[in-house]
């Protein structure tokens, strides 16, 4: 017990030093390419940023569990979506702008994330399945990324550029080792006080994973880079909701309960209608909106506790 609470708190560490230094060195990048802050957040940092989640969802699906891996990639997102804006607004004291091009980007975001809660009603997700999300899911980011650079130029002042580029992955490494460590600490204390599987991949290890971005993006903020934030966290879920569902389906089609379909799935699709009609009130997610993602959050905790208790 004691042994996996030193480990929890050296991997926090771990994950904290990972998010300071991740943050500096991607803005740094950013200045070298004709990519906006925004871009490098929602492909490069949510990319690297999935890989605790996506190599938990792996295992369980190899082990005969799929629906604790879906059920952490649900939740996670949920959490991203609300409880992880609302912690950066509350622990930042101040609202999260959002610009026109972030607005541009995320327009039919919602529907993206309704994609794979429509292939899933019937409880498996085939092989055809995990193709149509994964194309969706590029096809995606192909659009942000096309969007956030100029034609006209590709690279600017290359000084230093490829030291940053090692930093950053250097950074990232950090991160994702604290997030493992801290995703399987959390689990094993959370074994101790008997909760079941679906309870520990959906409020437990979900929150475990959530905590790159959480951190990478609080020190975003905190920067005022809060493009950054935003396209870490967003970048993060869709990668989740279709990518790496697509790609475990493609592997291995796979079963699972409906209900995680028609309550994870839902309270995740009604998360990104309520974040987005924040983001777009006034341009900007302020504290009373963040204490509303909070009470959000809490709710799905209840009904999922509830449910499967």
């Amino acid at each position: 017990m004691i042994e996996n609470l030193l480990l929890f708190i050296f991997s926090l560490a771990l994950v904290v030093k990972g998010a300071t230094l991740a943050t500096k060195y991607s803005a740094k990048l950013a200045e070298h390419f004709s990519i906006s802050r925004y871009v490098i957040g929602f492909v490069v940092v949510a990319f690297i940023s999935i890989l605790p989640e996506t190599i938990i969802s792996i295992n369980s699906a190899i082990q005969g569990v799929p629906e604790f891996g879906l059920g952490t990639l649900f939740g996670s997102n949920i959490a991203d979506l609300s409880l992880i804006f609302a912690l950066l607004i509350l622990l930042s004291g101040r609202g999260v702008k959002i610009e026109s091009k972030v607005l541009k980007n995320v327009s039919l975001y919602p529907f993206f994330l309704l994609l794979p809660v429509i292939l899933g009603l019937n409880g498996h997700f085939s092989r055809i399945d995990g193709a149509i999300l994964i194309i969706t899911g590029v096809l995606f980011y192909y659009l942000v990324f096309k969007n956030g650079t100029e034609a006209s130029k590709v690279f600017s002042n290359g000084d230093g550029k490829y030291k940053n580029i090692f930093l950053l992955l250097f950074a990232m490494t950090l991160l994702l080792i604290g997030a493992h460590f801290t995703v399987t600490s959390a689990t094993t204390l959370a074994q101790t006080l008997n909760i079941i599987p679906i309870l520990i991949g959906m409020l437990v290890v979900s929150l475990g994973t959530t905590m790159p971005e959480f951190l990478y993006s609080l020190k975003a903020i905190k920067q005022k880079e809060d493009s950054l934030a935003i396209g870490d966290i967003l970048g993060s879920v869709l990668a989740d909701a279709t990518i790496v569902i697509g790609i475990l389906a493609f592997i291995s089609p796979f079963y699972f309960p409906v209900k995680i379909i028609y309550i994870t799935g839902a309270f995740m699709v009604v998360a990104s209608f309520v974040l987005l009609r924040f983001m777009r009130s006034g341009r900007a997610i302020t504290k009373k909106e963040g204490f509303m993602l909070l009470f959000f959050w809490i709710i799905y905790a209840l009904v999922e506790f509830i449910v499967n208790s």
